[in-house]
């Protein structure tokens, strides 16, 4: 098991990418923290990972706000005593234009995709320090790489800063053998992309050589390996997961 043992905390846990996140980190051995805004999504995963016989937190928190965020890192220092792994996954999306996108949602994207994930690393970086040790894992997307393709432009602009965040505490963190990174997905079968018509989920997919969508798993399987030993040379890095669509 590649992460056996350690303390994982996944944000955004209870759907999506997240759930397949946290699930596989369980499967690896993992002691996981499931966080959602949504308290029963979370705990029907953490039903999931308890059935594993692994040992599972589950805390309702809003990462946008960091009174929350600093709350959730104490009760897991409280049950785990030490913090291994982050992985910046919570996020929220709009759709439309521009000029028909308001301050308010601009403001919502954004405070919850990038300032939710810079509230998390802020709060675990003091116990990793300590620790001199520790795996920090944004949830990009191709947005952030190529602009908005799906969405109002406030997604892309939160991806593109989250995936900077990475690499600028890459290079902060290195001294103490923290490792940051970050996934790019694109086109992965969750509730986001079943808001797709089928025409435009037919363009999507011939975009995409390997002919198809993503699933969740395979998001989830280039997490692990990231929060892995098998990638300790590996910081800065924004590793796309996206069937070829995007090859940079």
């Amino acid at each position: 098991m590649r992460l056996a043992n350690k303390v994982a905390i996944v944000t955004g846990a209870g759907r999506g990418i997240g759930k397949a996140t946290a699930l596989t980190f369980a499967r690896e051995g993992a002691k996981v923290v499931v966080n959602d805004i949504d308290a029963k999504a979370a705990q029907q995963v953490a039903t999931e990972i308890e059935s594993m016989g692994r040992q599972v937190l589950t805390i309702k928190a809003d990462v946008s706000q960091s009174k929350e965020v600093n709350r959730m890192i104490q009760s897991i220092l409280q049950k785990f005593g030490r913090v291994d792994i982050l992985v910046n996954n919570a996020g929220i999306i709009c759709r439309g234009s521009t000029e028909n996108l308001s301050e308010e949602e601009w403001d919502r994207v954004l405070s919850v995709n990038l300032k939710g994930a810079f509230n998390c690393c802020k709060a675990v970086i003091g116990v990793m320090k300590k620790q001199r040790a520790g795996k920090i894992v944004n949830i990009s997307s191709i947005a952030g790489k190529m602009g908005d393709i799906a969405s109002a432009p406030c997604y892309g602009a939160s991806k593109a800063g989250i995936a900077c965040l990475a690499k600028s505490l890459a290079r902060e963190l290195a001294p103490y053998g923290i490792n940051v990174n970050a996934v790019a997905p694109h086109a992965i079968e969750t509730e986001m992309s079943r808001e797709w018509s089928n025409k435009k989920r037919k363009s999507i997919i011939s975009s995409i050589p390997l002919g198809r969508l993503g699933q969740p798993s395979d998001v989830a399987e280039a997490v692990v390996f990231l929060a892995s030993d098998s990638a300790k040379f590996i910081t800065g890095e924004v590793l796309d997961v996206n069937g070829g669509c995007l090859m940079d």
